[in-house]
């Protein structure tokens, strides 16, 4: 492998903070716009589609899974180039998977109003974390075998649903293989729909978010770079597509063509970036992201467990712009979120971050 590991590329960085902006932002409050015509369209991207289909907002957990992957090859080959063995690398990565589902479920458990904790392993953390294992012994491989066990994994996850359908078919919303596993293993059902099973799609999504971080650590051109990226954004949108009627598009199940579907937005998201910030060198916009992207770690985790308190608080000083009826939703949603990025900012200024 060619390139300079320890060279940081501003566009991933901005992309890490775009995706925290979403993540923490809680749809800016647009859902009420459902109400007044002509904008139903905006409230419908910012929740998630009830079973199939997918809007923006179910673009979100895809892209930082994605980003999860695009880091794995410069951090790895950052710490061979500082001397790590492969053993050492594994037991970083084995570490961090382990803290990644502990942390998981210390958020999901926080608010939960259960009297006592309960074990669940598909909050995104958790889900990043099988798929970051699985995905560092991927990266052992020649990439054509890379490709050839992703692609077997996503036949895995598809055959076992086929194998073994719900009461509604293969990709039922109750009662599907992903649903029986995790009654069976951990003694409940994920509300929504969510299967465990989903690390196997996830996987794949940080897969090709390694693909893409190792195309950009080769010794090409940006033009060069630019035009692999668009191509395989086309590439997912196009697999993704016609796959879905005897795959249909389910998000909660993380099916194939879910996967390659939105792999191609996630591509395409980052081949913008890399054309802005790389290529056009139009970067001073970038700047409130990076504050967000560079403490990930502690805004996620402020706002899974704060978020709610942080926005009854300020509720007391805004009266939620009542004045504007429920479009009052949206201005309340910008001051927390602008609470927030202060906080980022805050820890910024004094050069205190949080990683995992």
């Amino acid at each position: 492998m060619t390139g300079d590991p320890n060279k940081r590329l501003l566009s991933l960085d901005a992309y890490r903070g775009l995706i925290m902006f979403t993540l923490i932002s809680h749809g800016l409050g647009l859902s009420v716009l459902k109400n007044y015509p002509g904008w139903e369209w905006l409230a419908r991207q910012v929740d998630h589609v009830d079973w199939t289909g997918c809007v923006f907002w179910d673009l979100i957990q895809p892209a930082f899974t994605f980003m999860v992957g695009m880091a794995m090859p410069l951090a790895l080959e950052r710490r061979r180039a500082e001397g790590a063995s492969f053993a050492q690398l594994l037991k970083h990565v084995a570490w961090r998977a382990f803290a990644l589902i502990a942390l998981s479920n210390i958020l999901s458990n926080f608010n939960s109003g259960a009297t006592q904790p309960k074990l669940q392993l598909i909050n995104v953390l958790s889900q990043i974390a099988f798929g970051y294992l699985l995905c560092f012994f991927i990266l052992q491989l020649r990439f054509v075998w890379q490709v050839a066990v992703g692609v077997a994994t996503l036949a895995l996850h598809w055959g076992l649903f086929v194998a073994f359908p719900g009461p509604e078919g293969p990709f039922s919303k109750t009662g599907n293989i992903g649903a029986v596993i995790d009654l069976a293993v951990l003694g409940y059902n994920y509300s929504g729909g969510y299967t465990t099973l989903n690390f196997l799609g996830n996987a794949v999504t940080i897969l090709f978010g390694c693909w893409c971080g190792l195309l950009l650590m080769q010794p090409l051109s940006t033009s060069q770079k630019l035009r692999i990226l668009s191509a395989a954004a086309v590439a997912g949108w196009l697999a993704g597509l016609a796959l879905e009627p005897i795959n249909p598009m389910v998000k909660r199940l993380w099916t194939a063509s879910f996967a390659l579907y939105s792999a191609g937005w996630v591509i395409a998201i980052l081949a913008l970036l890399y054309w802005l910030i790389e290529i056009r060198q139009i970067r001073g916009w970038t700047f409130p992201f990076l504050i967000l992207g560079m403490n990930s770690i502690f805004i996620y985790s402020f706002s899974q467990v704060l978020y709610g308190w942080l926005d009854r608080g300020l509720a007391v000083f805004s009266a939620r712009f009542a004045f504007l009826g429920p479009l009052g939703a949206i201005p309340q949603a910008l001051l927390a979120f602008s609470v927030m990025w202060y906080l980022c900012y805050w820890l910024y200024q004094r050069k205190i971050f949080f990683k995992l």
